[in-house]
C-alpha cells in the first residue's frame, strides 16, 4: 500500500469520561468488533476473573478503574485504529492531558443518569483548547435516565460544543426497545447480550413496518422526535465536526454492546487521519517523508519478568523502521531500536514498521524523558507535554534498609513515567513526592511494593504549592535562593524548585522578587 494511503487509513483517539461512566467497558466492545478479543472482560466484577483488557496492572484488576493509558491497536473495516483509553479518576488527569497530545481525535463517554460531571468538563476544556474534533456517546441507555432532549441540552451547556445526535433512543431504562441509526437510516433492535450484536433493520419510517416492530406508541413518539430533531438542530456536516465546532452524538449500552457498533462505522468514516502538529520549529504535517516523533508517556514494567521500561511513542511524520538510526534531539545522539512494539495493552508484538499516528513502544533504558523528540536528523522540539504543580505532598521514607537499592531504582523508574513528582529538599536533603490527587500515593506505595520489593513510610509534610523558578537575573535568583533557602528544592532533573507553605507566602515571595519568573507548569 501506498505511503499516504498507509496514513489516511490511521485513525488515533482517545476515549475519555468521568470514572464509572463505562469507558473502559467501551473500549472492550470497540476491540470485540474488531476481532482483536473474542470475549469482552467483566471491569466491575470481581466474581469474573476475565478482567478488561485495557486495565492489566494488577492494582487496576483489584480496584475496577483504570490507573493509566493504555494503548491498543486493530484493523477494522481496512482502518487501523489506536485506541487510547485513559483513567477517568481526576487523581491521574495529568496522565489523561498529556495523552491527548497524542490523539487526532477523541470519543467522551457520557452516563445517561448522571449527564456531565466534573472530570468530562475538565477534559473537554483541554479538548476544546486543541481544537480536537469529539464525538459523544451517551452510555447506559438500559438503565432509568435522564430525558434524551434534556441530555442533549446539558451536553451543550456544560461542555460548550454544539451537538448533533446521529442516533436517537426508542424510550430509556426497562422499556428501552433500541436506537434509530440516524446516520445510517437503520433500526436497531435491542435484546440484551454481553457478547453478541443485536438486529439491525433497514426500515422507511412513514411505512407501516416501523410500528411491527416498536410498536404503535413508540413509532409516533420516534416520528415526532426525529421531525423535532431536524427542526433544532442543522443537518450533520463532517467539516464542523472536524473543525471542532459539533459534537455527534450517538446512544446505547456498551455493556450489552449495543449502539457500538453504529458509533465505530460512522467515527472510522469520519473522524480525522493523523494531522499536522506543532512543533516550536515549524508545523510538521503527517505525509512528510522524513521521520519525526514525540514521547507522551513512560511506563515501567509492563512485563514484570524484565524490570525495563517502555517509552511510548507518538509517530508524527514519515514512516518508523526498526534498526533505523534515529536522533534523539536532546541528547543529540542517535539511537537503533532492534525491538520497537506494538500494543494489545499489555500484550505487544515487535513491528518493523509503522506510520504517522501510530503510537510506537520502544524499549527505554533511562534514554527518554517525557516530551522527546526523535527524528531523522532534524533539530525538532514537540511542546505540550507539561508536568503540572503538585498540589498534595509527602516525605517518602524508606521502611526496609536492606531494599534501599530497590526504592530507589522504584522511584526514578515511577516518576520518570509521571505519575508523580520527586523533589529533594536543599535543607534537610529528604525527598518529597508530590502528587494531584490522594489515589496516587497509594499507587506508587502498591507499585513499589508490588514490582520493586520496596516498602515505604509516608511523613506529613504541610506545603500549598511548587513552583519552578528562573529569572533572567542571576544576582536576583542567588538572593532568592539564600533568602528562602528552607523553601528551597531540586527536582529530579535538577531544576529549582521553590516549595511555598502558604498562598500568602507565595504571593509575597512574587512582590518581593519582581525579578523572579515563577512557573506552575514544568514546560517554560
Amino acid at each position: 500500500m501506498a505511503f499516504e494511503q498507509e496514513i489516511q487509513r490511521r485513525r488515533t483517539f482517545a476515549i475519555i469520561s468521568h470514572p464509572d461512566a463505562g469507558k473502559t467497558t467501551l473500549t472492550e466492545k470497540l476491540l470485540l468488533f474488531g476481532g482483536a478479543i473474542h470475549v469482552a472482560g467483566a471491569v466491575k466484577s470481581n466474581k469474573i476473573k476475565k478482567t478488561a483488557t485495557s486495565d492489566w496492572m494488577e492494582i487496576e484488576k483489584q480496584r475496577g478503574i483504570s490507573v493509566a493509558t493504555s494503548v491498543m491497536g486493530f484493523e477494522y473495516k481496512n482502518y487501523k485504529i489506536n485506541i487510547l483509553d485513559t483513567p477517568g479518576h481526576q487523581d491521574f488527569a495529568e496522565d489523561t492531558f498529556r495523552t491527548l497530545t497524542a490523539v487526532d481525535s477523541v470519543i467522551i463517554v457520557v452516563d445517561a443518569a448522571k449527564g456531565v460531571e466534573a472530570q468530562t468538563r475538565k477534559l473537554m476544556q483541554v479538548c476544546t483548547m486543541r481544537k480536537t474534533p469529539v464525538m459523544i456517546f451517551v452510555n447506559k441507555m438500559d438503565r432509568e435516565g435522564k430525558d434524551p432532549f434534556d441530555l442533549l441540552d446539558e451536553l451543550e451547556a456544560e461542555l460548550g460544543i454544539g451537538v448533533r445526535p446521529l442516533s436517537w433512543p426508542i424510550n430509556i431504562g426497562q422499556k428501552f426497545k433500541g436506537v434509530y441509526n440516524i446516520y445510517q437510516e437503520k433500526l436497531n433492535l435491542y435484546t440484551p447480550n454481553k457478547q453478541k450484536v443485536s438486529e439491525t433493520v433497514p426500515v422507511d419510517l412513514n411505512s407501516a413496518e416501523l410500528e411491527k416492530f416498536v410498536g404503535e406508541e413508540d413509532a409516533k413518539k420516534l416520528r415526532a422526535d426525529l421531525e423535532l430533531i431536524d427542526g433544532v438542530y442543522n443537518p450533520f456536516d463532517v467539516n464542523t465536526y472536524l473543525s471542532a465546532d459539533i459534537a455527534p452524538v450517538f446512544f446505547g449500552s456498551a455493556l450489552n454492546t449495543f449502539g457500538v457498533n453504529e458509533l465505530l462505522d460512522c467515527f472510522v468514516e469520519i473522524a480525522p487521519a493523523p494531522l499536522a502538529v506543532e512543533a516550536q520549529e515549524r508545523k510538521v504535517t503527517p505525509s512528510e517523508e522524513p521521520f519525526t516523533g514525540f514521547i507522551f508517556k513512560i511506563h515501567a514494567n509492563m512485563d514484570p519478568n524484565h524490570r525495563s521500561c517502555i517509552a511510548f511513542v507518538k509517530i508524527c511524520s514519515g514512516k518508523f523502521e526498526r534498526n533505523v538510526g534515529y536522533k534523539h534531539v536532546r541528547l543529540g545522539k542517535q539511537l537503533k531500536f532492534s525491538s520497537p512494539t506494538a500494543f494489545m495493552a499489555q500484550k505487544k508484538e515487535t513491528v518493523d514498521e509503522a506510520y504517522a499516528g501510530d503510537i510506537v513502544g520502544l524499549p527505554d533504558t533511562g534514554n527518554f524523558k517525557i516530551g522527546d523528540t526523535l527524528t531523522s536528523g532534524e533539530e525538532l522540539h514537540f511542546k505540550g507535554l507539561p508536568s503540572f504543580s503538585p498540589e498534595l505532598f509527602k516525605y517518602v521514607e524508606n521502611a526496609d534498609p536492606m531494599k534501599t537499592k530497590q526504592l530507589q531504582k522504584g522511584l526514578d523508574q515511577l516518576m520518570g513515567e509521571g505519575v508523580a513528582q520527586i523533589f529533594t529538599h536543599q535543607n534537610n536533603g529528604r525527598k518529597i513526592i508530590g502528587t494531584v490527587g490522594q489515589l496516587q500515593f497509594e499507587v506508587i506505595e502498591y507499585r513499589l511494593l508490588h514490582e520493586y520489593g520496596a516498602q515505604v513510610r509516608w511523613d506529613p509534610i504541610s506545603l500549598y504549592k511548587a513552583c519552578w523558578i528562573e529569572s533572567d537575573d542571576a544576582k536576583e535568583l542567588e538572593n532568592f535562593k539564600k533568602r528562602k533557602f528552607q523553601y528551597m528544592a531540586k527536582d529530579k532533573d535538577g531544576r529549582d524548585v521553590f516549595l511555598a507553605e502558604s498562598g500568602y507566602l507565595l504571593q509575597m515571595a512574587q512582590s518581593d522578587f519582581e525579578k523572579i519568573r515563577f512557573h506552575f507548569t514544568s514546560e517554560f
